[in-house]
């Protein structure tokens, strides 16, 4: 998050649970950023939950913290890999492992929670689908330009927390690309998600569609699901104005799925 200087720590983080045993507890969750974007992202909800004794991971997926061409050159599988990777590094150490993850993070989520052992899962602003008529020209267009520069900037409300925001000023679009054959794989794999599933989407999200939010919740399986609508943020919720709002009311649904506490 920002410090009180204001700068930004984007680098991947690993926070101990306070209060719990060697800073470990019995629980874990793996914390999951959006495509050209950074742990930073998340890490407001990591920090609301290594408060409550809950460990949590942030870490920076292949092509991210580098440069847009590396991102360019990953396949989506690379960013799938790694985060089962951590997930199953936190399931060996802890009782209970939950999955967090924001726009492209999770989509990855998702796809852990229909494969992997999660006890629970929060997915923030995920995309299903482009909006058109981005699936059909993303094909074509990534041959004719294949980093684009990001127009318009985020559509974070808070000023400060949008000045200050870090990421990409490029969009690979190759990688825009294999975030639709990510999409695809979730859209398919959404009937086998039991775990216990939060969906949070702010109201003025211009990435997401908040269709897919619902759409999220009628497909899962999942017996406890719950739907966050956030007046006040845009696509990246945990660093703007109803950012706070989103971080408790994340913590408070990973405490209610871990056995015994934490």
């Amino acid at each position: 998050m920002a410090s009180s200087s204001g700068a930004v720590d984007a680098a991947a983080f690993d926070l101990p649970g306070c209060g719990s045993a060697a800073g470990r507890g019995r629980a874990a969750a793996l914390c999951l950023h959006g495509l050209t974007g950074t742990p930073y992202e998340v890490r407001p909800l990591a920090e609301a939950l290594a408060a409550r004794g809950i460990r949590a991971v942030g870490p920076a997926l292949p092509g991210h913290n580098e440069t847009p061409e590396a991102l360019a050159a990953t396949p989506h599988t690379a960013w799938v890999e790694a985060a089962r990777r951590h997930l199953r590094g936190l399931r060996a150490e802890h009782e209970a492992v939950f999955a967090l993850g924001l726009s492209m993070g999770g989509l990855v989520t998702l796809l852990l929670a229909a494969e992997e052992e999660v006890d629970a899962a929060v997915v923030v602003g995920t995309p299903l689908a482009l909006r058109a008529p981005w699936p059909a020209l993303i094909p074509i267009l990534k041959h004719v330009v294949p980093i684009a520069r990001k127009r318009g900037g985020s559509d974070i409300r808070d000023e400060a927390a949008r000045l200050r925001h870090p990421g990409y000023a490029a969009m690979p679009l190759t990688s825009v690309h294999e975030l639709m054959r990510l999409q695809r794989r979730v859209r398919e794999a959404l009937p086998r998600v039991r775990a216990p599933l939060l969906v949070a989407h702010g109201a003025h999200d211009r990435t997401a569609n908040p269709a897919d939010a619902r759409a999220i919740l009628e497909r899962v399986a999942s017996p406890k699901r719950e739907l966050l609508w956030l007046e006040d943020s845009g696509h990246v919720v945990p660093v703007d104005r109803d950012g706070p709002a989103l971080a408790e009311a994340a913590a408070e649904f990973a405490m209610r799925h871990v056995p015994g506490g934490v």
